[in-house]
């Protein structure tokens, strides 16, 4: 049983937001909840927000690389636990961190419009990652980002390194990392964008499932809170996750494995700005070894974004994407 509860009339509806409390989760969710408080003021919606803060496993232990720890939703599981208890009514993910199943009972209840899902470079001398020099020293927690720039320069070391993204920056100094390779969405939306120093290109380092885009996450059965939602939900910027998140779960993957996917969305001309009709989808995929010695990728069109993000893997699989994922997983 949750403690959900629909609003009596004439009465005002507090919403309890969950997320996770470092700097970079409670700045979004900010964000969200300043637009969700505007949009429902302009559609005469009773409701007042309040901010929850949950500790995850994955906030928890910041010894050991992803990949040691194990596991899926390392980021979202104790939220996810709250609201099936029903101790908050929306929780707000960076959708990357989500796993593809999500528990009986909670769905996606919005996407809202993506930012840059690109990865960026935070350089010690200010330069890009041509500039580097030769067996320059990488930070990164990701084995997706590290398989690919060890693919593009297998001369760089690439070194372990955790934490929230302010502490990241401040370890290039204090740990004499010649580079960290962080999220472009992240430092946009914390206003730090003038300490990226390059935007790596989507055909060197392709981005995580769902990167640059939040998941809001509610409950199939509070009827307000997804009517709510959808008042925020971008269909574009959602069409291109569902073909990101097709892809993850035709993998049976997870932020902490080597698979990346970035999905364009093409409109046909004069569509609406609410309107996906006709959409055509590009996706392309990557798999590869976490020393870059392999690196698959493969691209796909569709207008069926469940559908291609099921081509895309398949066409992996019969790569050999299966393998390097097994060996990753052993």
């Amino acid at each position: 049983m949750t403690k959900e509860t629909q609003t009596p009339e004439g009465s005002t509806r507090v919403i309890r937001v969950g997320t996770r409390q470092s700097a970079l989760a409670l700045t979004q969710t900010g964000q969200v909840i300043d637009q969700l408080k505007e949009l429902s003021e302009q559609h005469g919606l009773p409701y007042t927000f309040e901010v929850v803060k949950i500790v995850t496993k994955g906030d928890r232990i910041l010894d050991v690389t992803l990949s040691k720890v194990g596991g899926k939703g390392l980021f979202v599981k104790e939220i996810e636990q709250a609201l099936i208890d029903g101790e908050i009514d929306m929780a707000v993910h960076s959708m990357k961190d989500m796993p593809f199943e999500l528990p009986e009972g909670l769905m996606n209840g919005a996407v809202p419009k993506r930012v840059d899902p690109r990865d960026v470079l935070i350089t010690s001398t200010g330069g890009g990652l041509e500039t580097l020099p030769k067996g320059a020293k990488i930070g990164t927690s990701s084995l997706r980002r590290a398989s690919q720039l060890k693919s593009y320069r297998p001369d760089i070391e690439l070194e372990s390194i955790r934490g929230n993204i302010d502490s990241r920056i401040r370890k290039l100094e204090t740990e004499q990392f010649d580079a960290i390779v962080l999220a472009a969405a992240g430092l946009q939306r914390m206003g730090w964008e003038s300490r990226i120093h390059e935007r790596l290109p989507i055909d060197i380092c392709v981005p995580a499932v769902g990167q640059g885009a939040l998941g809001i996450e509610c409950r199939e059965s509070d009827t307000e809170v997804r009517e709510l939602l959808s008042l925020l939900n971008d269909p574009v910027s959602e069409l291109a996750v569902r073909a990101e998140r097709s892809f993850l779960g035709a993998l049976n993957g997870g932020c902490q494995i080597p698979i990346g996917a970035h999905a364009v969305v093409t409109l046909p001309e004069g569509a609406g700005e609410k309107s996906v009709e006709g959409a055509v989808i590009e996706l392309v995929g990557i798999v590869g070894s976490p020393d870059g010695a392999i690196l698959l990728k493969e691209i796909g069109k569709d207008s069926n974004p469940e559908a291609l993000g099921l081509s895309v893997a398949d066409k992996l699989i019969a790569s050999g994407a299966d393998e390097i994922l097994a060996q990753v997983r052993g």
